[in-house]
Parts: C-alpha cells; structure tokens; sequence
C-alpha cells in the first residue's frame, strides 16, 4: 500500500469500495486500519491466507519485486484457484523495462531492453503476470508508468529543501507522470477493462531534468542552482541511474483505448497545481 495505491484506495473508498491493503510492518498495519482499510502483513516473515482473496473482485500490485521475483505474482500463482471473483487486476510497472533508446520514442508494442538489474526484475515481473492472465485466466493489464511526482514528492518540495540540482546531460528527456494521473488512468481501465494489455503512464512532454528544476524555481521565485555536468556532478550511484536511460514514452493507447483526458498533460501544469496545494 505505497504512494500510489493509497491515492486509488482513497479515491474508491470515497466511492464507496471495500479495501483490503497488504504492508510490511505492524505500524503501517495500524495506520491503515486507523483508515478504515482492512490490511494484512505480507512480508517474507508474514504468509498471506488464500482467504483474504474472498469476496475480491480488483487487484492492484504496487510491490516491486526483488532478487527472487515478484512476492505478489508467486502468492497470487499459488492461489489462483481462489482469485476465480477477480474480473481486473493490474500491475503498476515501469517504462525502465524500455531501457536506453539514444533518445527515441517508445510505444507499447517496442521490446523490452532492460539496462539495470531493477528493470531486469520489472521485466521478469512482468513475464509473471502475462503468465497468470494466459496459464489461469486472470484478467491481467500491466501499467508502465514513467518517473512519478505529486503531493509531497516533486521538484518543488526539493528546491523548498534545498536539496533540488540541475544535473545536465545533453539530450536527455525524461518521461513523467502525476500521481494523480495514474489514479485517473487506472479508474478508466476498470471502467473498461482489457484484460492482457499493456499501457505506458506518461504525460505528453518528455523534458530535460533540469529544465523542471528551472520552471519550479520560477514558480517559487527563487534563484535556480547551478547547472552541473552529468560526467561531473557528484551522486549516488541510485541517483545517477536514472539518468543513463534516454528515451521518449509515447501515452497515445492510454487515450485511444480508455479515453483518458491527461488532468497534468505537462509538467508545468502539473508543478502549478501542487504549488497552489502548497499554497493553501
């Protein structure tokens, strides 16, 4: 229950669903019940029960797998026979499993070049769950979702913090995508379900990383940091990674097929929104 999919349990609780959440820790476990939310631990030292599948008819899985794969996929395979109310399920991946393009464009159909062992894992993630749409007929849709910003995490909570840099790497558009967009786009899909399809959650402007940073730090009226070479900058080695794929995320099936009206079509909309939040 991350980032993410707290943002859709809100929204559907408000509409008046059930939610039933996993977690890791008893802490979290308690927050989440606090909510209303029935939350079970599911954790290598925690087993989930085939039962908790009673009664479900969604699934989200927002857990990123690890050296040993996908916990979500493996419990989900092992207990499919109880998964038989399902009539949507979805992954929450990521456009990484494209890998570097050299800065050109990449749709659905284009094939997977993990560069790093985290998107190696998402594509081996990903097998697991066509796997479980094709071999015991859960209606699977994997959702490849760009580099993720909203309410308490983006560009302008770090400029605030001073812990915001323009790292420059000539050519480089990164893709992203508001959380709440996400939230948008995953309601839309169980509006409309497709069982076995793949969709890419990005807005419609990949852009230059440091070129975010520049318009928050208008919207904040403050001085932008300095400009700092890729080659050069000092970063951790996390940090750094995400610079090393280039490449360009086409959204058009997002709106073809679901009809989906992006809400931040750009990250200067998006930025905008949250300062007026911040604001408020």
């Amino acid at each position: 229950m991350g980032y993410v999919a707290w943002a859709l349990a809100a929204r559907l609780a408000d509409e008046g669903w059930d939610i039933v959440a996993t977690c890791t820790t008893l802490a979290k476990q308690k927050v989440l019940q606090k909510q209303g939310v029935t939350a079970a631990l599911f954790s290598p030292e925690h087993d989930l029960a085939a039962s908790l599948l009673a009664g479900v008819t969604h699934i989200v899985s927002s857990i990123p797998p690890d050296e040993d794969g996908d916990p979500a996929a493996a419990w989900l395979t092992q207990h499919a026979t109880h998964a038989k109310g399902v009539v949507w399920a979805a992954l929450l991946s990521t456009t990484g499993v494209y890998g570097d393009r050299g800065g050109d464009w990449v749709d659905e159909e284009s094939d997977l070049r993990p560069t790093s062992p985290r998107s190696v894992r998402r594509v081996e993630s990903e097998r697991q769950w066509r796997t479980l749409h094709e071999a015991h007929a859960l209606p699977t849709h994997i959702f490849r979702l760009a580099g993720i910003y909203g309410p308490d995490r983006n560009p302008l909570e770090r400029i605030r913090a001073g812990t915001a840099h323009r790292i420059v790497k000539p050519g480089l558009r990164l893709s992203r995508i508001h959380r709440d967009d996400i939230v948008g786009i995953l309601c839309a899909s169980i509006a409309k379900p497709r069982a076995g399809a793949n969709y890419n959650v990005a807005d419609d402007e990949p852009a230059p990383p440091q070129e975010v940073v520049t318009f928050g730090c208008s919207l904040l009226g403050v001085t932008p940091p300095p400009e700092q070479d890729f080659e050069t900058a000092e970063m951790s080695p996390m940090a750094r990674s995400f610079y090393l794929d280039n490449k360009k995320v086409r959204n058009d099936r997002l709106k073809s097929d679901l009809g989906y009206a992006l809400m931040y079509p750009t990250y200067r909309e998006g930025l905008t929104a949250l300062l007026a939040e911040l604001s408020q």
